[in-house]
């Protein structure tokens, strides 16, 4: 019998052995894409000179770093066809400006050239209602026992206004993003709230809301409910091609992904009681 279980035993080692080899599919891998990074926030309460815009490339499924997109032109100019060149901080992939100058409902565009081609987009700077306060309730969710943040601010009445909230947690890597629009609260108190069931006491959360625009809005409503369908961020790869507003002038089938946005924020951080 001692001998039966030891043999057992063998055979159940080298089964749950083998089961841990790696298997490596071979995917078909598209040629490179082009991805640009280009949120302009102005936080309120700052000057809003220092912005920065980062270029990739998409890259095969199996790879372990993310391509950086060296040597690039990359400017953005205003309705007045004011300048605001980005330069590149060096082999990084990030590009660097320091005299940018954010105006409430100016129209900015946006251009990248890069390997002989040429991208652009154009998207105008929204405000943000200021966040007036922020409520903790211990008896919030589907449960009626986790802890909820609200975040509130008035939205300006007499025009329609489009939001991106975001919730950063210390305790946690992922990060909530929801895009929100005023058609049944507009010129009234309204709040966005926390999406997490899990936090405690001592956990601090970084509240921003971002003022977009219609496009941008529409875009991140796509963008959050395919990353949401597949347990993802809205900034982890997608499981389909979300195309942005940035267009390849050169090349318009060579599109590249990422969009343009550009946006009044207000931030505030928050400990939870």
């Amino acid at each position: 019998m001692k001998k039966i279980n030891i043999l057992l035993v063998l055979i159940v080692a080298i089964f749950l052995n083998s089961c841990e080899d790696v298997v490596n599919i071979d995917l078909q891998t598209d040629a490179p894409k082009l991805v640009i990074e280009a949120s302009i926030n102005w936080y309120k309460g700052t000057i809003g000179n220092e912005q920065q815009i980062k270029l990739t490339t998409t890259t095969n499924y199996y790879s372990t770093e993310i391509p950086k997109v060296s040597g690039a032109i990359v400017y953005i100019k205003n309705s007045s066809n004011t300048t605001f060149s980005f330069k590149e901080i060096s082999n990084t992939g990030v590009y660097i400006c320091s005299n940018f100058k954010a105006v409430i409902n100016e129209t900015y565009t946006l251009t990248v050239i890069n390997k002989g081609n040429t991208y652009t987009a154009t998207e105008s700077l929204k405000s943000v209602a200021p966040i007036t306060e922020i409520i903790q309730n211990n008896e919030g969710g589907f449960t009626g026992k986790d802890i909820e943040i609200k975040t509130y601010y008035t939205d300006p009445a007499n025009e329609t206004n489009y939001y991106l909230y975001n919730y950063h947690y210390s305790n946690q890597v992922k990060q909530n993003y929801y895009a929100d629009e005023d058609t049944f609260f507009q010129g009234n108190k309204f709040f966005s709230i926390s999406q997490s069931d899990d936090l405690k006491t001592g956990d601090e959360i970084t509240v921003t809301h971002f003022g977009i625009s219609k496009p941008y809005y529409n875009y991140m409503n796509v963008l959050i409910s395919i990353a949401g369908s597949s347990g993802g961020g809205p900034f982890q790869a997608p499981p389909a091609t979300v195309r942005g507003n940035i267009i390849n002038s050169t090349n318009p089938d060579n599109y590249p992904l990422g969009y343009f946005s550009i946006s009044e924020a207000d931030s505030k951080k928050y400990i939870i009681k």
